[in-house]
Formats: C-alpha cells, sequence, structure tokens
C-alpha cells in the first residue's frame, strides 16, 4: 500500500477547473479546446435559447449563432464570472438579437408568438398547459421574463441569475414578483 496518499485522477479535476483550462487555451488560439468548449455547452445552449424563443428553429438558429460568435467573443471573457454565467449572457444576447431583426422585419404577426400543434404533444392537458405558461413568460417585459427563466427554467439561484443579469439579488427577486402577478392575470 502506497504511504504517500492517494494518486490523484484526471476525472478527480473539476469541470470548472477542465473548462476554465480550455477557455485559456482556446483564447490563445488552440482550436481543439474551443471544439471541446463547444461540444461540452451544445446542449445547454440549445436548451437556453429554447426555453426562450420556445420554437425550434429559432432556438437552433440561435444556438448556430452563438457557436459563431463565440469565435471571436471567447477572447473577451476576462475570467470574472463563471464561464457558464458569461456563456448564458452571450445566449440572452443572440435570443435578443433574432428577437430584434424579427421584429424589425415582421411587425404585429401573432401567429409567432403562438403554439402550434405540432409542438404540442396531443392529449397531454399538462403539457399544454406548460406550453401555455411559457408562452405567456415570453410576452413578459424583458426584465421580468429572463428572470423568471434563469429561475424557473434553468433552475438557477436568485443570486446566480443576478450574476447573469448583472444586477442584484433583490432586484431579480423583484422582478420575479412582478412577473408572478402579471402572470396570475394573463391565465
Amino acid at each position: 500500500m502506497d504511504e504517500a496518499g492517494p494518486i490523484e485522477k484526471p476525472e478527480a479535476i473539476s469541470n470548472e477547473a477542465l473548462i476554465d483550462d480550455l477557455v485559456r487555451r482556446a483564447q490563445a488560439g488552440e482550436a481543439d479546446a474551443f471544439g471541446q468548449i463547444l461540444a461540452h455547452h451544445y446542449d445547454q445552449i440549445y436548451r437556453t435559447a429554447y426555453k426562450w424563443c420556445g420554437d425550434k428553429a429559432d432556438a437552433e438558429d440561435v444556438t448556430q449563432d452563438v457557436c459563431v460568435k463565440l469565435g471571436s467573443a471567447i477572447g473577451s471573457f476576462d475570467g470574472r464570472a463563471r464561464f457558464s454565467s458569461w456563456l448564458y449572457r452571450v445566449v440572452l444576447n443572440s435570443v435578443r438579437d433574432l428577437q430584434r431583426a424579427r421584429a424589425r422585419r415582421v411587425r404585429h404577426v401573432d401567429a409567432l408568438a403562438q403554439v402550434s400543434a405540432h409542438q404540442t404533444p396531443p392529449d397531454q392537458e399538462a403539457s399544454a398547459t406548460a406550453s401555455q405558461l411559457w408562452k405567456a413568460v415570453r410576452t413578459l417585459p424583458e426584465n421580468q421574463r429572463d428572470a423568471v427563466l434563469l429561475v424557473y427554467a434553468e433552475e438557477l439561484s436568485h443570486a446566480a441569475a443576478a450574476r447573469i443579469m448583472a444586477c442584484r439579488e433583490a432586484t431579480v427577486s423583484w422582478y420575479v414578483h412582478e412577473a408572478r402577478k402579471t402572470l396570475k392575470g394573463l391565465l
């Protein structure tokens, strides 16, 4: 038996430390590290985009846009926040860019906000109710919508949501409170 203590295995390195190392290497121009970052975070990017957009095609567009933008944006990551928090912000900005572009192209189109039959599984009332709820959430003012989606859809704490939204934790709590009041009136 070895008296020197347990040998640290590669899998014992924390996921966060691994991501930090990959980010540093990607910032230095290492394509393989950048590819590993994309592979590790692709599903998170897509899920986040889908929750904000509510549409599979839009979520795919946002995900592709984020992956492309990440190539140049990763250089601006300064490490003051966790990479995943910074990445949430990149995804949110891309979602907003898509929404602004759509608003410029298409004014007053109600069909974009409606849930189509192929998105809601038939005979599943819970899925329909959840779709209606998220549809209503997407109509909230921007800060309220972001707070609700981060806290409830992403299951982040108010503190983590505050870091992503670049505001105080109490402000996130207020946004969630106001969103609940508004949603009660809508549903």
